[in-house]
């Protein structure tokens, strides 16, 4: 009887520890989700000046990326950042590491263009790791990756396809609907270069008479581009308009063009994207037909965000840039904009 009796208080206290087990199970489950949700939670901003700023450039080889940067350098004192810079020379894996240094400096924020998409979403990853926010300014990383409004703040750009659609719609009534189309692409990889592409392609798809007869990357580099615009040209002669995903590629292909004895903008009709003051001036010489203004002009909008992140407004995932259309009807009246 006194062994039955102990077995039957051995039963009795495993039949208590069940629901206790199943209770700290379900506790431990609940701090896994609110460790998770944590973990899904932007770091703040502390609103103190100065604040310590990391902006990672990723070239200075051409108008558009040194206007980017004096918007940051001349925002800088007004918006009370003390900012770190640097520049990647065009490498993917430099800016990583310029960014990783940033992060191990341990600045407030971090503002920067992703060179490509894959490659600068892992260290967005990081920064959100080491408690440091992030906005990304012209170019987005890969959303698969990197998530705006979770991962960081919010991408701080124009409408790359919409660029595309307009280029493209003003070649398509320039061409009467019909032309041999060479795309001269920017950097692979780049939001920036697989949405202007998507866009424009969208387009010229719904006109039976406009065919892209050959596409190739000039990675937004104006000698980069003549050399690209020469060999096309070699191989395709029949060529009566260029899509230019940048004004730099957009020269390089007019001197190109020139060099093989034919006119830009007569001969071959040229479009382009970003609105420099280099681009302004060929389309008023009549060499090149249209540009599609891309804003380089980040700090004051940067700025603006960070302030309004720091008192804890919710911010768009996208902050959508508004840009200008530049051709003959109206290129001299808006010089001033150039840069």
């Amino acid at each position: 009887m006194a062994s039955l009796n102990t077995q039957s208080r051995k039963h009795a206290r495993k039949q208590q520890i069940r629901p206790l087990a199943g209770s700290l199970l379900a506790l431990a489950i609940g701090f896994g989700v609110a460790t998770a949700h944590a973990d899904d939670a932007l770091p703040k901003l502390v609103n103190k000046t100065p604040m310590k700023v990391g902006f990672a450039q990723t070239e200075s080889n051409n108008p558009w990326r040194l206007a980017e940067t004096k918007s940051f350098k001349d925002v800088a004192a007004k918006c009370g950042w003390q900012i770190v810079m640097t520049d990647a020379n065009g490498s993917n894996s430099k800016q990583v590491s310029d960014i990783q240094s940033m992060i191990a400096q341990h600045v407030d924020l971090l503002v920067f263009p992703p060179r490509e998409e894959k490659p600068l979403a892992p260290v967005v990853l990081q920064a959100k790791k080491a408690g440091i926010p992030v906005i990304l300014v012209d170019r987005d990383v890969d959303q698969s990756v990197a998530k705006a409004g979770r991962d960081y703040i919010t991408f701080i750009g124009s409408d790359f396809i919409d660029q595309g659609h307009r280029a493209a719609d003003w070649l398509v009534k320039a061409t009467g609907g019909k032309a041999k189309i060479i795309e001269l692409e920017g950097t692979t990889g780049a939001s920036a270069a697989n949405d202007r592409k998507k866009g424009f392609d969208e387009i010229i798809a719904k006109n039976p008479g406009m065919t892209i007869i050959a596409s190739q990357s000039g990675d937004f580099a104006r000698d980069k581009g003549r050399q690209v615009m020469e060999t096309l040209l070699q191989a395709h002669p029949d060529v009566t308009a260029v899509y230019a995903h940048n004004d730099e590629m957009a020269l390089g292909a007019i001197a190109a063009i020139k060099a093989a004895g034919k006119q830009p903008g007569k001969d071959i009709q040229i479009v382009t994207i970003d609105g420099t003051k280099g681009g302004m001036d060929a389309i008023a010489a009549g060499e090149l037909g249209a540009s599609v203004q891309s804003s380089p002009f980040f700090g004051p909008l940067a700025c603006d965000v960070a302030q309004r992140y720091a008192k804890g407004e919710k911010i768009p995932t996208w902050v959508k840039v508004s840009d200008r259309f530049y051709d003959k009807s109206n290129v001299q009246q808006s010089m001033q904009y150039g840069y």
